[in-house]
């Protein structure tokens, strides 16, 4: 089929939307392409269509494994083979998927970073017949960028696998710095192709709102935009907080964030994107890859750690191309507070070697041992145990990755899954001897029928329906089976993870480039007095953010607030030009008293008239002798 066909067949589409079929081309052509389109710009068809329009495997790499789940869900809706390997799988589940890679029918393989670090799967992936590199959210691969994930430095060594298969990288957000660093980490070949699609949306209403009571301010615009929105906020406190204070006041209105069961975060997603919940307040873990074009506003109640990140955030509002508002909130105290929490969350030298042997403490890990180990962590409980400031800590553990001494995934969620580890046929000899066991495993073998090949996730909750067992009593059923070796049973998990790449250091031996953490602070520091700049200054907000993004000759919006309150003032001096011009043709011919010349005066309201009045008296081009005006 032709990329057209494929866009047909698969997406239901006559068109590609603008650059993305620039980006194609270049790709099937064999050259190294760098793709910067705005979020909600369909960066997922520029690997997908011309990935389905060559023979072999296209190895998608994303930091999100959220977005790699839901994109993995959709191609396989669409009838397409893919997976998806991330951190939290076991050896033998990742060793089976790899082989249904080398030898079955998969068109992609999406990979968390994490996973480059395996010797396992880079030996696997040469094996591949690999068609594509796509590289998502690759402005985690730079240090000037705003995420960046050390992680991601790994992917260039895929290229000495296959070195003549082209490599895509894609991104909603880079500026110049971050643009030649992705091409150089990733070792682009010469002839390689830039496209980018302005960062300009034309239907988004950036607005900044300085006030001190934000509540209020929320409630206005809430109130007054109708449709579904986003309120970012950047604690998991004020969340709950927040929505409890707009249902109190007539919306409806729920709460989200990371902390939460998988079911209930599942469950909240699902009632907003549906419009049951028009308002969902939220950190910045909800969003990524959710498909909702009709957001009508996305409100950030803080302010955000950079333009990127909020250029990110704010650009979910309006994918429909309809008319949609971005708004910060400003508070007197806002800059303040964010200084301090800076401050305050980049760790010392010294914190980060804490903080590692603290880690391994808390897990009972030796010296000299712990190499490859994945284990989950609950950062709340860790930080209390050791009286750790949270967010100092979580910075703490991004610079040991990037020493390569672990790995931290900030959210890994794996549903359950199980597999029959016995043939049909000795399955069926089980049963005949067990007959207890029958009608359980008939269950099994009715709704999960690949599960002798592939690990498959199971719903202990449709199985409970339909074999008339509580769920806990069907997970206590999988475990003895598992027991009687007839299968594997992995039960979900939801916690972030920590893996040592290396064993555990003695102290002498851990060291932490002191240059690089303060380039760090510096650049981090920069990106913040950057988002002060956006919310201070009086000049249009869309330019503001494009020129960072180093479009610098952009227009006006027209629609942003800066750019509105410009025209009530362009507005306001021509209606008063008209009223002067009319007072002095009015004086030049006679001297006339206050209310006469009020009304002889037809442009404007008579408080117009009077402080245009008093504008020529300032400015001695009229004169009163206290009862009559003149020239």
């Amino acid at each position: 089929m032709t990329i057209h066909q494929i866009l047909k067949h698969y997406w239901h589409h006559d068109n590609f939307r603008p650059v993305q079929e620039e980006v194609i081309q270049s790709v099937l052509l064999g050259y190294d392409t760098l793709a910067l389109l705005p979020t909600g710009g369909g960066k997922s068809v520029c690997f997908q269509v011309p990935a389905l329009a060559k023979d072999g495997i296209c190895i998608v790499i994303s930091p999100l494994i959220a977005l790699m789940k839901d994109q993995v869900e959709n191609l396989k809706a669409k009838g397409i083979q893919a997976i998806a390997i991330v951190s939290g799988m076991g050896k033998r589940e990742v060793d089976i998927a790899l082989d249904n890679c080398i030898y079955g029918p998969v068109k992609f393989l999406y990979l968390s970073p994490e996973r480059l670090l395996s010797d396992l799967v880079r030996e696997r992936i040469k094996y591949m017949k690999v068609n594509l590199f796509a590289i998502d959210e690759a402005h985690c691969i730079s240090q000037w960028g705003y995420d960046f994930r050390p992680p991601y430095l790994k992917i260039a060594e895929l290229r000495e696998l296959h070195p003549k298969v082209p490599v895509l990288a894609l991104t909603a957000t880079a500026t110049s710095d971050v643009k030649l660093d992705i091409q150089e980490k990733l070792h682009f070949k010469k002839g390689s192709a830039v496209f980018q699609k302005s960062f300009e949306r034309k239907n988004l209403a950036y607005v900044v709102r300085t006030h001190e009571d934000k509540l209020r301010r929320m409630t206005e615009i809430v109130r007054g935009v109708k449709g579904s929105g986003i309120v970012y906020v950047r604690s998991r406190k004020q969340t709950f907080e927040l929505a409890q204070y707009l249902n109190q006041h007539g919306f409806r209105a729920d709460y989200y964030h990371a902390g939460l069961p998988v079911d209930q975060r599942s469950a909240k997603q699902d009632a907003w994107k549906t419009g049951k919940v028009p308002v969902i307040v939220a950190t910045n873990a909800f969003g990524m890859g959710i498909d909702k074009p009709d957001v009508r506003f996305v409100i950030h109640y803080d302010l955000p750690e950079s333009l990127e990140a909020y250029y990110q955030e704010a650009g979910r509002a309006g994918r429909d191309e309809q008319k949609a508002y971005a708004v910060l909130l400003y508070g007197p105290n806002d800059k303040a507070r964010q200084i301090a929490k800076f401050e305050s969350a980049f760790p010392s030298v010294d914190e980060i070697k804490t903080t590692y042997h603290y880690l391994a403490n808390h897990f009972q890990i030796a010296y000299g041992a712990g190499e490859g180990l994945s284990l989950n962590i609950d950062i709340g409980e860790f930080c209390a145990r050791f009286k750790l400031d949270a967010a100092k800590t979580l910075n703490a553990m991004k610079f040991l990755e990037r020493g390569e001494y672990l790995s931290f995934s900030e959210s890994v969620f794996l549903p359950s899954r199980f597999r029959f580890e016995v043939s049909n046929e000795e399955l069926y000899n089980f049963r005949i001897q067990n007959a207890g066991w029958d009608a359980f495993i008939k269950v099994l073998l009715r709704s999960y029928g690949g599960a002798f090949d592939n690990y498959t996730r199971i719903k202990e909750f449709d199985v409970s329906k339909r074999t008339h067992m509580n769920v806990q009593q069907v997970v206590d059923g999988l475990k003895q089976l598992q027991g009687f070796n007839v299968l594997t049973y992995l039960p979900q998990t939801d916690q972030p993870q920590v893996t040592w790449t290396r064993a555990r250091q003695i102290p002498d031996n851990l060291y932490i480039d002191r240059a690089y953490l303060e380039e760090r602070k510096a650049m981090y520091k920069r990106k913040m007095e950057a988002v002060f700049a956006y919310a201070d200054h009086n000049r249009c907000r869309s330019q503001m953010l494009l020129n960072y993004f180093d479009e610098h000759n952009a227009p006006k919006c027209g629609v942003c607030d800066v750019c509105l309150a410009e025209k009530r003032k362009d507005n306001a001096l021509s209606i008063s030009d008209d009223i002067a011009a009319e007072i002095l043709e009015l004086l030049n011919t006679a001297h006339l008293k206050l209310d006469d010349l009020i009304a002889g005066t037809h442009t404007g309201t008579d408080k117009e008239k009077i402080d245009t009045l008093r504008t020529l008296l300032d400015a001695g081009r009229i004169k009163t002798d206290g009862v009559k005006y003149y020239v």
